[in-house]
């Protein structure tokens, strides 16, 4: 039995292990083409797990993963799960001019629309790196053609976060919609709820329950983001990284399919199109 009736949305970072932010010090992007790689096979195996349970999700996937794993977008779109970008390589639009986050995007969106065969609405940038200095990347998602992001955390966190920044849906000047990850307040601060390694660190039960506050306490939907390398504890260690980036990186990966079943059973999912009403 479900624990609340109204539809979320469930999405998933395409990227591989050795693509994340945490570890761009230490893995090259001119090395990446010489790594075997494991996205693809993760991502079958989440495909796998959602069509078991029936569950619809949105797929924010790297253009540099999808010419690589073309076969993995004709799934998600065969299968009716919502394709979006999440830029090209995971360069995170705070690190980038104008003109280089649009040709990142532009690329992007080139890549996944070509092999998918159909147009994308959305978009969430790489760590959350939209904020307060690069607002104009709304107005380049808007001219690209897209509909909504998903870019920003209202949280503290020292790699990302706009914690002033509205919690909820909402339209920007320029009539684009953007979509924070969830929260909830405690002690006056917005504490992060939307998953990934907050999910991995907590027992189920605490993070069980504190989507049933969110959903207790708010109306709009609830959404939930993970990576496919997150069901993947067999992935080759990076000895070099720093030692908060391993732990925030290893820590419970062998859990995670387990408790990302559970999510799936106790609440009902679906896209962000379909959670959000974006047309």
């Amino acid at each position: 039995m479900k624990l609340d009736n109204r539809l979320n949305a469930m999405t998933v970072d395409v990227e591989d292990y050795f693509q994340v932010s945490a570890f761009e010090g230490v893995v090259d992007k001119k090395d990446w083409d010489s790594i075997s790689l494991r996205v693809g096979n993760n991502t079958h195996r989440l495909l796998d797990l959602f069509a078991a349970n029936n569950v619809k999700s949105t797929f924010f996937t790297l253009g540099w993963v999808a010419e690589r794993c073309p076969d993995v977008i004709k799934r998600i779109v065969s299968e009716g799960h919502e394709l979006a970008s999440h830029g090209l390589a995971h360069q995170r639009a705070t690190t980038m001019t104008e003109r280089e986050l649009y040709n990142d995007i532009k690329q992007s969106k080139d890549i996944l629309e070509g092999i998918a065969g159909i147009a994308l609405k959305g978009y969430r940038a790489p760590s959350f790196s939209i904020n307060d200095t690069n607002t104009w990347a709304y107005d380049i998602l808007k001219e690209l053609g897209f509909v909504y992001s998903s870019s920003t955390y209202p949280i503290h966190h020292d790699l990302y976060g706009v914690p002033e920044w509205p919690r909820f849906r909402y339209e920007r000047d320029n009539g684009l919609i953007e979509i924070p990850i969830p929260t909830v307040r405690k002690k006056g601060s917005n504490v992060g709820i939307g998953g990934g390694g907050y999910f991995r660190l907590y027992p189920y039960w605490l993070s069980k329950r504190r989507i049933t506050e969110f959903m207790q306490t708010e109306s709009a939907p609830y959404s939930f983001y993970f990576h496919p390398w997150e069901i993947d504890p067999e992935q080759p260690k990076l000895s070099s990284a720093p030692w908060k980036s391993k732990v925030r990186h290893y820590i419970n990966l062998s859990k995670m399919e387990g408790k990302v079943e559970k999510l799936l059973n106790d609440f009902n999912w679906v896209t962000m199109q379909e959670a959000y009403d974006i047309d």
